[in-house]
């Protein structure tokens, strides 16, 4: 799917190698094709022949052209019996072939010079057939080439010695000179010709195969497209069906009561679901076109490890399942090394095997392993669940594809294995599996790891954060948001970490907000009506009022352009949708931190 333009020319070069061998086949086919014709002509030929022979002396030269004419015959019917095994599809051999049965016939064009040259007053009868048998040669081998350059002159060379070594045969020698020339320049005038309407066939053969391509991608595109639909369709319907419900009850409806901890515990699981197959299908779908992006970067393999396994403990303790970390002693004690990808995608290879783990192994053990393995850190997670068959192992890793043995009753897109797969190969890392029936699964993630490489920890992880150190136990804060439904949910958040907020349905109003109160910290959306956040955040730097040196986070979608739009029109700190505690907690831990004559810094 990434096209890299280094590879063009050894493909050009295997093109070229393909097309000249497409048409060397077409070449010895059409020359195949002339064999029967050519049988038929020495066939005919032969009773001139035996009628110009039998007026001949040499009587035993006759007895051996007779000989060579049935030895040719059998060589030709069993070249045609051999063309049609397998052993014909090398086309260096069949090549070869061809061309000895072609030189089979210069022998025999050969050999009726020489018996013209005792055979008395039918020499000149007897040397002008050799010589139609050299322009037959010529005519026959006129589809293939090098056959041609080989064969033609070797068949005219028997009737040209024998005519100009009788100096008083000039005058037929130099008419049988004439008539070989002018036999090998219509050959090759037919060679030509046959050349272009194999470059023809070629030309359609690979229009043909590139639209058969085009057509199998548009149907794999098609079937791929409707896979989306159904698989969302069924998961969004499911996870929307139980979030209503839940939020009809709290709203009263239908005279219902309010609903209990573990109803709202449901439908935030169902919501939390559902984003996590919208959040594959879209990464699925840009994988797939070859847009999706990685940034590879150090950091350091075993505190990610550490925090994932840390988030999972409890799920995997309500289930009963022991969850345990081994990491490589060296891993553990090193200086300095660490794995060079793109964390935030290794955090999610990880956390989907994990969460597999834990959601399909019923009873036993999960097992997290970190090791060096020849300049490569190895991600092992092995669990002691119902284990897969090798068939059940590749359906697993297909798009949309779900185990139906394990999977009755899980809620997933079928997405996150090939997902893992795709960004393991676009790190320059690979995912592979292993998995016995009844015994358990391993799942090995492999990435590149330098040795020399230095990492900041604090940078490269992230972990669930209740109370973010460095920021007060509560600001005034003003966000900026048009979407009612993306205000709603930064506002629960903010409040939840113990927040005051002040909401502005776009810019120009945040900015208006600005000059007559004070607030601790901003938070601006980039795409907004009347103004939106850029623009906002360089008013309100240019502008007199409380809030001109307050930290302001910028919220973007992900667009690197739309973080320096917002830094260099005086943000502070980028936080990155879809928008977590987590990321909001740090992006309010470095605002508060935040020393405005110090680099900004970016939240994930």
């Amino acid at each position: 799917m990434l096209a890299e333009r280094p590879q063009q020319a050894p493909t050009d070069g295997a093109h070229r190698a393909k097309n000249q061998d497409a048409q060397t086949a077409l070449a010895l086919d059409a020359q195949t094709a002339l064999l029967p014709y050519a049988l038929g002509v020495f066939a005919i030929s032969l009773p001139v022949f035996v009628w110009m022979a039998s007026l001949a002396d040499n009587r035993a030269w006759m007895t051996v052209s007779f000989a060579l004419f049935a030895i040719n015959w059998g060589a030709f019917y069993a070249v045609v019996n051999w063309l049609r095994g397998e052993e014909s599809r090398d086309l260096a051999r069949r090549a070869r072939v061809q061309v000895l049965c072609g030189a089979l016939w210069t022998v025999t064009v050969a050999q009726i010079s020489i018996l013209a040259e005792g055979a008395g007053p039918a020499r000149e009868s007897l040397l002008m057939l050799a010589t139609a048998g050299a322009v037959l040669c010529a005519f026959f081998s006129a589809p293939y080439l090098p056959g041609l350059l080989i064969i033609a002159p070797l068949a005219a060379a028997g009737p040209l010695v024998a005519q100009f070594s009788h100096p008083e045969n000039q005058g037929a020698g130099e008419l049988t000179w004439g008539a070989t020339a002018l036999a090998l320049t219509l050959s090759l005038v037919l060679n030509r010709m046959f050349r272009r309407q194999h470059d023809l066939a070629v030309a359609h053969e690979r229009l043909l195969d590139e639209r058969i391509r085009v057509l199998e991608d548009a149907e794999r595109t098609a079937r791929s497209k409707s896979d989306i639909v159904a698989t969302l369709s069924h998961e969004i319907r499911n996870g929307l069906t139980g979030v209503t419900h839940v939020l009809a009850a709290a709203a009263g409806r239908g005279g219902r009561a309010a609903p209990s901890r573990d109803q709202l515990n449901a439908a935030l699981d169902a919501a939390q679901d559902l984003i996590a197959v919208l959040n594959a299908t879209l990464d699925s779908e840009t994988a797939e076109s070859g847009r999706l992006n990685v940034e590879t970067q150090p950091f350091d393999p075993v505190r990610l490890v550490q925090d994932l396994v840390l988030l999972d403990k409890p799920n995997a303790a309500t289930k009963g399942l022991e969850l345990t970390v081994h990491i490589d002693p060296p891993l553990l004690v090193r200086d300095k090394g660490a794995v060079v990808a793109d964390a935030l995608r290794t955090r999610q290879i990880i956390a989907n095997l994990l969460g597999n783990a834990v959601k399909y192994t019923v009873r036993g053990r999960i097992e997290v392993r970190l090791e060096l393995r020849e300049g490569q850190v190895a991600f092992e997670v092995a669990d002691t669940g119902p284990g897969l068959s090798n068939e059940e192992l590749e359906q697993a890793f297909e798009p949309f594809r779900r185990v139906e043995r394990t999977g009755a009753g899980v809620n997933g897109a079928g997405l996150g294995l090939s997902l893992s797969r795709q960004l393991a190969r676009l790190m320059g890392g690979a995912l592979e599996a292993r998995s016995a029936v009844g015994v358990g699964s391993c799942f090995t993630l492999t990435l590149p790891f330098d040795p020399a490489a230095a990492c900041d920890l604090e940078e490269q992880t992230e972990t669930v954060i209740a109370e973010a150190p460095g920021a007060p136990r509560a600001m005034r804060i003003l966000i900026a948001e048009d979407e009612a439904l993306n205000a709603a949910m930064l506002r629960a958040i903010l409040e939840q970490l113990g927040h005051q907020v002040v909401h502005a349905q776009n810019g120009r109003r945040a900015a208006d907000l600005a000059r007559i109160a004070e607030f601790d910290l901003l938070m601006l959306d980039h795409r907004m009506p009347v103004m939106d956040g850029p623009a906002a955040s360089a008013a309100l730097r240019a502008a007199d009022g409380p809030n001109r040196q307050a930290p302001i986070v910028a919220i973007i979608e992900g667009d690197a352009e739309e973080a320096s739009e917002f830094l260099e029109a005086g943000a502070d700190v980028i936080l990155r949708k879809p928008v977590t505690v987590a990321g909001v907690a740090r992006a309010l831990a470095d605002a508060a931190a935040l020393d405005r004559g110090l680099a900004r810094s970016e939240a994930a």
